[in-house]
């Protein structure tokens, strides 16, 4: 009788590594698929690839969809200039639909009979990870053995012990979720409603002193020049504003919000990239869309971003909201300006060529070239029409 196919969704750590090892011994065929959406080094990827094989995988592959995540999530979000609850760049909770998405494509793929992951029965990935299976792969088992068994730490590692393999797993303080939209961070400190996390926490310190000004340049609302380096790889451009706002230490912050099961749950996160991309993007906005597409944009913005973290990816409207959102951007060209030091920005200005407040009509506050002063006062007297037969009828509130 043929072994039964089951893809791993495969991170390096305990709870992944618990489930390639079990599912070989308990007599699958396992294929350990590592998603990568750019939180993991080279080396973090070697490595992975050297431990799958000694936990029993028959085959191990890395699925690079960075660039896929980009094109598919990353630049609406940034056009939409989406923070969950005005704080979270919804950082690693977006990349797992693209990671479910890649590994629910490969086992298709290999013809697997079934998708495991190393969630827990607490969190939202779970929801991500069963929702995006169960609509990509239909009929395709899904195993979730930590869930299932509510294994502990040390169970998992006491079995991967057991049968030769060194689960060098220490319990940490803290744990981290590492994605090219910022790291999360749980844990500590952040257990304590009362408390903030203390700089060890972090895994990006401040390596700058002073103040250094940011250019990030767009086209159509896409990053196209950093400081005046052209990139053509937009990856790579987020990547070097990280860089650069990583030394500053920029992006920290915490954030309670409303988990898909219905806890509120407490993060702490460092994202610099998302936080000074974002930034500018909004600033470059403000100058260069009218009043209505700012506020329509706002609207569907934040449901887009709601339901990316809710797991609703798929939902045929996201399409038609990334349609909206893409629209809007047309106009959207120019510099944004920004000014960093260690643990802050602040937005200096724009430089734009579809700059709205360059009108010949007039200086906000200065001097009016499209209307007289007769035709202000005008203006005035009908607009305060509505008002004027209201309270002339009911007694003013003053």
């Amino acid at each position: 009788m043929a072994k039964k196919k089951v893809v791993v969704a495969f991170s390096g750590g305990l709870d992944t590594s618990y489930t390639v090892m079990k599912l070989a011994k308990d007599g699958y065929e396992v294929y350990a698929a590592c998603a990568n959406t750019g939180g993991f080094s080279p080396e973090q990827l070697k490595k992975n690839e050297e431990n799958a094989y000694k936990l029993g995988a028959v085959k191990y592959v890395t699925l690079d969809v960075t660039h896929e995540y980009y094109e598919r999530s990353l630049k609406y979000m940034v056009f939409g200039n989406v923070l969950r609850n005005n704080c979270y760049p919804i950082s690693v909770s977006s990349e797992r639909i693209f990671q479910a998405i890649a590994i629910a494509r490969y086992a298709n793929e290999i013809g697997a009979d079934a998708i495991a992951h190393g969630s827990t029965g607490a969190g939202n990935d779970q929801i991500r990870f069963d929702m995006t299976f169960l609509v990509m792969a239909p009929g395709v088992e899904i195993i979730t053995l930590t869930r299932d068994k509510a294994l502990s730490r040390k169970e998992e590692v006491d079995f991967l012990n057991a049968n030769g393999f060194n689960a060098d797993f220490a319990k940490l303080k803290y744990s981290y979720n590492v994605g090219i939209w910022g790291t999360s961070i749980c844990g500590g400190e952040l257990l304590d409603p009362t408390q903030g996390l203390p700089e060890e926490a972090y895994l990006k310190h401040a390596t700058k002193s002073g103040e250094e000004e940011l250019r990030i340049t767009f086209e159509k609302g896409e990053i196209v020049a950093v400081n005046g380096e052209e990139f053509a790889d937009k990856v790579a451009a987020i990547q070097r504003i990280e860089e650069i706002g990583a030394a500053y230490a920029i992006g920290r912050d915490c954030n309670v919000g409303d988990t898909i099961i219905g806890i509120k749950g407490r993060v702490g996160f460092e994202a610099a990239a998302p936080k000074l991309i974002i930034e500018a993007h909004r600033l470059l906005e403000k100058s260069t869309l009218s009043k209505w597409q700012q506020y329509w944009k706002d609207q569907v913005a934040n449901w887009y971003g709601m339901f990316l973290h809710e797991s609703q990816y798929l939902e045929p409207v996201m399409a038609d909201i990334e349609a909206m959102l893409t629209s809007s951007q047309r106009n959207v060209n120019g510099t944004a300006i920004l000014k960093l030091r260690p643990y802050g920005f602040e937005t200096v200005g724009v430089d734009s060529p579809d700059d709205l407040t360059k009108s010949k009509l007039g200086e906000y506050g200065e001097m009016q070239h499209g209307w007289t002063a007769d035709e202000a006062k005008g203006f005035i007297k009908v607009l305060s029409t509505p008002l004027r037969v209201y309270y002339g009828i009911h007694k003013r509130p003053l």
